[in-house]
C-alpha cells in the first residue's frame, strides 16, 4: 500500500502513463506480422524477413512495455496515487481500483505470454496473448476512457487533469 496520498500524478508517473499507453495501442494495432510469422512457422515455412522484422518489433515493444511497468509499478507503490473524487459513488471507486489492478496485472502478463509464444512455442501462451488477454486490453481501454469521459462531462470533475496538467 502506498505511503502517500498525492493531490496528482507526478511527471514520471504521467510520462510513464503516456509512453505505454502509446507502446501498447502500437503493438495492439500492428500485431499482424507476429500473426503471420507464426503462421509460416506452423507450416513449416521460413517468414519473410519484413515479418520478422515487424515481428521483432512487436516483441521488443513489448518487453519496454514489460519494463516499464515495473518501473511504473514501483513509483506507484512508493508514490501513491491522488484519491478518487467525492462525486464518484463507493462502487464505482471499486471498480476503478479493480481496473487499474487488472491493467498493471495486463501490463506483465501480456508480454510474458508473448515471450511465452515468440521465444519458446508456448501455444497456450500464444493463445492467451492474442485472445483473451488482448481482448481485455481492449476492453479496460474503451471502459477506462468512458470512464474519464464520465467524470469530465457528468460529475464535471477535475480527473483528465490529474494524468495531464494538475
Amino acid at each position: 500500500m502506498a505511503a502517500v496520498t498525492p493531490a496528482s500524478y507526478s511527471i514520471p508517473q504521467k510520462a510513464l502513463h503516456w509512453l505505454m499507453a502509446l507502446l501498447i495501442l502500437f503493438n495492439l494495432i500492428f500485431a499482424e506480422a507476429m500473426e503471420e510469422v507464426a503462421e509460416a512457422y506452423e507450416r513449416g515455412e521460413v517468414p519473410s524477413a519484413e515479418n520478422l522484422t515487424f515481428a521483432n518489433i512487436h516483441a521488443y515493444v513489448g518487453i519496454a512495455v514489460l519494463c516499464l511497468g515495473l518501473v511504473r509499478l514501483a513509483i506507484r507503490l512508493t508514490r501513491g496515487a491522488p484519491p478518487a473524487p467525492a462525486e464518484e459513488p463507493p462502487l464505482l471507486q471499486l471498480f476503478a481500483k479493480l481496473a487499474h489492478g487488472t491493467f498493471y496485472a495486463l501490463f506483465f502478463l501480456i508480454p510474458f505470454s508473448g515471450i511465452g509464444a515468440y521465444y519458446f512455442g508456448n501455444q497456450t501462451a500464444g493463445f492467451m496473448h492474442g485472445g483473451p488477454l488482448k481482448s481485455l486490453m481492449w476492453l479496460l481501454i474503451a471502459v477506462h476512457i468512458l470512464a474519464l469521459l464520465i467524470h469530465q462531462f457528468y460529475w464535471k470533475t477535475p480527473v483528465a487533469t490529474r494524468m495531464t496538467r494538475g
